[in-house]
């Protein structure tokens, strides 16, 4: 169970600091927004990405919803990350959402597809994009955000217990390094307890045990190894796995998977956030400014506590940033400090610019421009979020549409193919969107194409002997953490009843060997379906970031280029189907 709160005086003697004796006489501002209508506010725009926005990360597809659709349906595809060999991926956290989807299968009008939204939906809370990831970063950024609350939270005492817990929570279920975001309050609690001392630096012990022996039953007895255990069949701290991969490895860790230049999250953020990411960046210098300027005093304390708020993203991002390795998701458990520090930035900004001395020059602008500018600027922030999300939406949802003919979501239609058929992928191996999506236990295979890295395997779907779930535990072959190509992940191309591909317009250069035009092949392969798909390569940067519709009057050069994502099947197949278009 997680640990409570401080008790009440009258229950129980504390000792409480003067910080938090003053964190009871602020006041609620009349300007919050009630609870119960953020909540619905966020209810609707999860409910919104859950059912439009595409997969970004093929990680998602293949480390959590594969695995999800092995645990509920008895088959899907394994990467090395879940081989009992390197056990560096938790079944607690992929259980968790096979137990949701599992609800939904209880319910009236069940697919596979109504499990695939079902999950997301129910589990999510945060930014459009990474709410409803199917993602430990995500999973750790709800964690990051409860566990501050936590901290920031001094009404009726300190609650450092019960932040420890969250950030352990997210840790050991979600994403171990996200637990470090927990070491600015920790730092606090540790200054506080000297300040105070003797009584409060026993209090500030006991808060901090209290709340590493909650993380440690919840990684040993009460939680994580336990399931692991009964999954890979032997004891695993998955969490440190995880961590001695990325950090210690021999073989070369996560740096095999690509590197990116030091800019890549500073951009990353600017485009998902806009102007809250530069406000974010700019919370601390503004903070210090208006220390230094400020004629109100205020207490060390309260200026104290404002620098821990502000420190976690300047401390993630920093840290990130010195990694080769780079990835959006990294950025997930900060979030929530990326909306803190941009909030705390732009009231900064708003008190100095509705200064109202007309004695200064900015008292002397009229109050209705400077409403009218704060609103424009808001405007411009909100119409480049929409743009962003369209843009994304419109671009790259391709691989959500694509498998109606097969029969994905519809009931009662039996759709294309047979039972077991083979859906093969080439070079569009990562746009694979899980085996959701694939009814009447279809399977995704692999045909061989330029990639030369390591691509999953299945899980195993032994039965007999075995018991339940055997592929969670029975070691894989062709596995290997330094992520070489391992030949027996690829089927001939004539096992396959139907192909998955992408055709860009006609370019001047020759397609490599291994990827032919497929969709062209009119000799083998018919075409099913076609959903447009952005040409990245050929479209500019600017229409790539953004939303930009396709209008005479926008110049050729900023519209956006178009191939196609298309589902074939074989040719010999297609003389009794029903064809679509």
């Amino acid at each position: 169970m997680p640990p409570t709160g401080a008790q009440p005086q009258q229950q129980r003697q504390e000792f409480v600091h003067p910080a938090a004796q003053h964190a009871k006489k602020k006041g609620i501002s009349p300007f919050m927004i009630e609870p119960i209508k953020a909540l619905y506010i966020f209810l609707i725009v999860n409910i919104i990405s859950a059912l439009f926005a595409p997969i970004q990360d093929c990680d998602e597809t293949f480390n959590y919803w594969e695995p999800t659709h092995y645990l509920s349906h008895g088959y899907g595809l394994q990467t090395w990350e879940y081989s009992p060999e390197y056990a560096i991926r938790s079944w607690s956290y992929v259980g968790l959402h096979a137990i949701v989807g599992n609800v939904r299968r209880l319910l009236p009008q069940t697919t596979k597809l109504s499990e695939f939204f079902f999950i997301p939906t129910v589990m999510s809370a945060g930014n459009f994009h990474a709410s409803t990831a199917y993602l430990p970063s995500s999973f750790a950024m709800y964690t990051t955000m409860l566990g501050t609350t936590a901290f920031m939270n001094w009404r009726g005492g300190l609650k450092t217990s019960l932040g420890i817990w969250w950030f352990a929570v997210g840790g050991i279920l979600g994403w171990p390094f996200a637990s470090a975001l927990c070491a600015p309050f920790l730092i606090e609690e540790a200054i506080l307890a000297v300040i105070s001392y003797p009584q409060g630096f026993y209090e500030a012990v006991r808060r901090v045990g209290q709340g590493v022996i909650a993380a440690l039953l919840l990684l040993k007895q009460a939680g994580d190894t336990a399931i692991n255990a009964f999954f890979y069949k032997k004891t695993e701290v998955v969490s440190w796995n995880i961590v001695r991969y990325n950090i210690f490895s021999s073989t070369g860790g996560p740096n095999l998977y690509g590197t990116e230049p030091w800019t890549f999250y500073f951009r990353n953020l600017t485009i998902n956030f806009n102007i809250w990411f530069i406000l974010a960046l700019m919370s601390l210098p503004l903070f210090l400014i208006q220390k230094i300027f400020s004629s109100k005093q205020h207490s060390f304390q309260t200026g104290m506590r404002t620098i821990v708020f502000l420190s976690p993203f300047y401390m993630w991002l920093g840290i990130f940033t010195m990694q080769p390795h780079k990835e959006e998701r990294f950025m997930y458990p900060m979030y929530p400090f990326v909306a803190l520090n941009a909030a705390l930035g732009f009231h900064i900004i708003l008190s100095a610019f509705g200064n109202p001395d007309p004695k200064t020059l900015v008292g002397k602008i009229p109050a209705r421009l400077k409403l009218f500018t704060v609103l424009g600027v808001l405007q411009l922030s909100l119409m480049l979020g929409l743009a962003r999300i369209i843009g994304i939406y419109t671009a790259y949802s391709a691989p959500l549409k694509l498998y109606e003919p097969l029969g994905a979501g519809v009931l009662g239609q039996q759709g294309l193919g047979g039972d077991r058929d083979y859906v093969c992928y080439g070079k569009e191996w990562y746009r694979f969107p899980s085996s959701y999506f694939l009814p009447r236990d279809m399977h995704a295979k692999f045909i061989r194409s330029e990639f030369r890295g390591l691509l999953p395997g299945e899980f195993s779907e032994a039965q007999n002997g075995f018991g339940s779930w055997s592929g969670t535990w029975l070691p894989p072959k062709g596995m290997n953490d330094r992520n070489e190509e391992d030949m027996g992940k690829y089927v001939d191309i004539k096992a396959c009843n139907f192909l998955v591909d992408t055709q860009y317009p006609e370019r001047h250069h020759a397609l490599p060997p291994n990827e032919p035009n497929y969709i062209a092949d009119k000799e083998n392969w018919e075409i099913v379906k076609c959903e447009p798909f952005l040409d990245a390569a050929n479209t500019h940067l600017l229409a790539r970031v953004l939303w930009i519709p396709d209008l005479s009057v926008v110049p050729e050069k900023f519209r956006r280029k178009w191939g196609q994502h298309c589902l074939l099947q074989k040719r010999n197949q297609t003389e009794h189907s029903i064809l679509y278009s």
